[in-house]
């Protein structure tokens, strides 16, 4: 699998005389650059297609860098279009994997949208977009349709993706299903008649299908633009949720300032440029001063991890996450204020079911992993072996790693303290 690599931000293209620089700044590949240039000139609002699948719950700050330059093209006059991919979601995006992905039910499917619905307009605005279903044509999509469409491309040219041919070197399963991914991708274009598609470089396949599905359909073919990918707090893979490598946007103040102040020095930069505001001569000052020794990676870091919560909490909230992680990584104290989950019940508990009940793990799998690696401690002592129930009372601090703090209190409502919010 390719991966992508730590790199410098993209450096702003030169002025254009075609006067696309503020649609394309940041960039990697524009895909008929002349066709966009010219309907730019003629004044025309586009209709600008992103699409995402709603394969989990959450949005990470992955899928924010093709949204935020889908917010800058919605607020120089065109039409955001956001596509919900709540039946390519059932299949899973094969771009970049080496084996297929689980399969998910709609169920599943129709709970994650409902929440990305919500997390949308952390980044977009409102006002003006479009967001339309998969299943608003492709529930009716009947067997003669489909056929239709799988005969505009060959399986040769399905094979030639990166990540299928690698597949297929390896001796790896491809399934059946997981080739009719970018022609369902390409169709939302025909359906949407999209002008222009923006997406992660490693979409730029999928992308140029939906311009040949268009184009046999008698439409347009639509113009692509891609950005970058970024890096996970790993350092060096695609940010992903299953990838246990993403920052959720809507993760506590708290979480997100700890978390990106984890993330490589070497990727401060691509950071900045891709998930910030922080203006382009203040990002140059920045990576200088890491050069040149007069700027501590640990400031830079800072100011950026700052930027990013601020952005989704506000000013206060990320200054209030800054002071809580010095307090908690330099001067190796607790938090100021918890967290409060009422879970405790009378006698020992399973310290995995009380992991997941307090929201520090997602699953009992998940919880027994913690204690394994060592990363669970009860008011600060270390909790190695699962098996063994705990009893902690009131007022207990049971930690995860070393960011994530909660009291625990008495599942007994009558229990807890006035004011002492039930989780």
């Amino acid at each position: 699998m390719s991966h992508p690599q730590a790199a410098e931000p993209p450096a702003a293209p030169p002025p254009a005389a075609d006067g696309l620089t503020p649609l394309l700044e940041g960039t990697v590949d524009c895909v008929r650059r002349e066709t966009l240039a010219e309907r730019v000139a003629r004044g025309e609002p586009l209709r600008v297609k992103w699409g995402i699948d709603p394969s989990a719950p959450d949005i990470h700050l992955g899928h924010t860098v093709p949204m935020r330059l889908l917010r800058r093209w919605q607020r120089l006059g065109h039409r955001p279009v956001i596509i919900i991919g709540d039946v390519t979601a059932r299949i899973g995006d094969p771009s970049g994997r080496s084996a297929t992905r689980p399969q998910l039910t709609p169920a599943a499917v129709e709970a994650n949208a409902r929440t990305y619905l919500d997390q949308l307009f952390c980044v977009l605005e409102p006002a003006g977009v479009e967001v339309r279903r998969q299943s608003e044509w492709f529930e009716g999509f009947d067997l003669q349709q489909m056929l239709q469409l799988a005969s505009a491309v060959t399986v040769a040219q399905l094979l030639q993706r990166e990540d299928f041919a690698q597949r297929l070197r390896e001796q790896r399963p491809i399934g059946l299903h997981e080739l009719f991914y970018p022609l369902l991708q390409g169709y939302d274009s025909i359906a949407t008649t999209a002008d222009v598609e923006l997406g992660g470089t490693d979409q730029l396949f999928n992308l140029l299908l939906g311009r040949e599905l268009q184009a046999a359909a008698g439409q347009p073919p639509q113009v692509i633009v891609t950005v970058p990918l970024l890096v996970g707090l790993d350092g060096h893979r695609k940010m992903s949720k299953s990838l246990a490598n993403a920052v959720g946007v809507q993760a506590p103040a708290a979480e997100q300032f700890g978390q990106l102040m984890s993330l490589p020095d070497e990727q401060i930069g691509p950071y900045l440029a891709l998930v910030t505001d922080v203006a382009p001569e203040r990002r140059r000052a920045i990576l200088a001063g890491m050069a040149a020794g007069t700027l501590n990676p640990r400031d830079a870091k800072a100011e950026m991890a700052r930027a990013v919560v601020t952005a989704f909490h506000g000013d206060a909230a990320a200054r209030h996450a800054e002071a809580e992680f010095t307090q908690v990584h330099r001067a190796h104290q607790r938090p100021t204020a918890l967290p409060v989950a009422a879970v405790l019940a009378g006698g020992p508990q399973d310290l995995r079911r009380l992991l997941v009940a307090a929201g520090l793990a997602g699953s009992l799998g998940e919880a027994a992993r913690l204690v394994r690696q060592g990363g669970v401690r009860l008011d600060e002592v270390r909790v190695d072996d699962w098996r063994i129930p705990v009893a902690p009372s009131p007022g207990t601090v049971l930690q995860v790693g070393p960011r994530r703090f909660v009291e625990l209190a008495s599942a007994d409502p009558a229990a807890l303290a006035p004011g002492v919010e039930r989780t």
